[in-house]
């Protein structure tokens, strides 16, 4: 019968058990993800509305329509949508199949490290995601397809602004897990919070890079996204000081020295 549940750390598998969970996890990974991305290509329609609610109104108040110019491009960009959303739906999936795997390596307490940050890992990945669609998407589509239109017959191409919102979500849910970065340096011990306090300008030079490099250069967006950035890196140093570093835990951990027997 194929394993789906975590085996438990004190039970020992042989390499080819190993070997036989993992195709198990894949098999289930790789269905997961086919019947999303079914899904997602069947409610194709719906999901192309929701790709296309970033972008700028016509002068009718209709939301402006992507342009395709070629004979597979609707079949293509409708094809590269469902697979994207398929896979952010399927993702809690995948993340159970990851750590369900790897969890018989952990010991009892280092899986109370390990559970709180394979939570956080999706939520900030999420918050990340709908911080762009509706924060950083509109503006940045509003700002550029709006520069010197005048002077341009402005038409979006499909393949291209879907390209764009994809690469802008995905981007912005991976800098939101600044968090978790933040506290495995301090956990590993690599660096303290006080020593990346010290250094709190430098790292807001990095974030203001990471800002430029992000999609939609232009400087309204860049501020937008420069925000959160800033706020997070501030959450991670007052989440590093709470869960603290190692050296803090053998302290603390460290039991006191006998006193002296009264005479």
């Amino acid at each position: 019968m194929p394993r789906l549940k975590a085996a438990k750390f004190d039970e020992q598998l042989t390499l080819v058990e190993h070997l036989d969970e993992l195709r198990n996890r894949i098999i289930v990974s790789a269905a997961v993800l086919v019947v999303a991305c079914g899904l997602c290509f069947w409610q194709s329609d719906l999901l192309l509305d929701i790709a296309n609610n970033p972008l700028p109104h016509d002068i009718n108040g209709h939301t402006i329509k992507p342009s395709t110019f070629g004979v597979a491009e609707p079949f293509m960009s409708t094809l590269k949508i469902s697979i994207y959303a398929g896979l952010l739906i399927a993702m809690p999936i995948l993340l159970y199949q990851l750590y369900a795997f790897f969890l018989p390596a952990l010991k009892p307490t280092e899986k109370k490290v390990v559970v709180p940050f394979l939570i956080m890992v999706p939520v900030l990945f999420i918050a990340g995601v709908v911080f762009s669609y509706y924060v950083v998407a509109p503006a940045a589509a509003k700002f550029l397809l709006n520069f010197n239109q005048e002077q341009f017959n402005i038409q979006v191409r499909a393949n291209d602004y879907y390209g764009f919102l994809i690469t802008t979500l995905l981007a912005m849910g991976l800098i939101f897990q600044i968090p978790m970065g933040v506290v495995a340096v301090t956990r590993l011990g690599i660096v303290t919070p006080k020593q990346i306090a010290k250094n709190r300008r430098y790292a807001y030079l990095i974030l203001a890079v990471v800002a430029m490099l992000l999609p939609g250069t232009d400087p309204v967006t860049m501020l937008i996204e420069m925000t959160p950035l800033v706020l997070l890196f501030e959450f991670s140093l007052i989440l590093a000081r709470i869960v603290g570093t190692p050296a803090d835990q053998a302290s603390t951990a460290e039991p006191e020295p006998p006193g002296t027997p009264a005479s």
